[in-house]
């Protein structure tokens, strides 16, 4: 798949993750992550296995650290779930750290009020062990450039390459 021509690093995926889908959330999320970088296009995606085990690779390899099994807990949350996978597009090559600051410490109990995670999040991380899973926090975005090329794979995939080379006319709206 041919990189945008600006660069990974104007781009960003968000993806509204399960407990936001369920508490209806999406709109509120993609609207403040919208305030800060340009609404480009968003996919709700029925998340398979391949899906979430290639997002979710990094823990999967660290799964001796989770007092779970990492695969099962993927499994459980998100395999036939439908989620919003979002991409944006900012004016600097620090995009995808800039809209990561917009969500807040991942454990929202921790979060800033005027965060998403903070403003919305409603769990923590020691309920989160107490009872074995995964910790509800409502989005991700991508970390850096990397992270995005490899995450617009995933949810996007090659066959909508034409979004990161828009033509005005292309750019929909939510």
């Amino acid at each position: 798949m041919r990189p945008p021509a600006d660069g990974w690093g104007r781009w960003t995926v968000a993806l509204c993750k399960p407990d936001a889908t369920r508490r209806g959330l999406i709109e509120p999320i993609l609207d403040w992550i919208g305030g800060e970088v340009r609404f480009v296009q968003r996919r709700r995606v029925r998340v398979s296995e391949r899906h979430i085990f290639t997002h979710y690779a990094d823990m999967l390899a660290l799964d001796d650290r989770f007092p779970f099994d990492v695969a099962d807990e993927l499994r459980r949350n998100w395999v036939g779930q439908t989620v919003t996978a979002a991409l944006f597009h900012g004016t600097t090559d620090d995009t995808p750290e800039r809209v990561r600051a917009l969500l807040g410490h991942y454990d929202p109990s921790q979060a800033a009020p005027d965060t998403i995670r903070g403003h919305y999040g409603t769990d923590s991380m020691a309920l989160a062990r107490a009872e074995g899973r995964f910790i509800d926090n409502l989005v991700h975005t991508s970390d850096d450039a990397p992270g995005t090329a490899r995450e617009f794979g995933v949810w996007f995939g090659p066959d909508n390459a034409h979004l990161l080379h828009p033509r005005p006319e292309e750019i929909t709206q939510r």
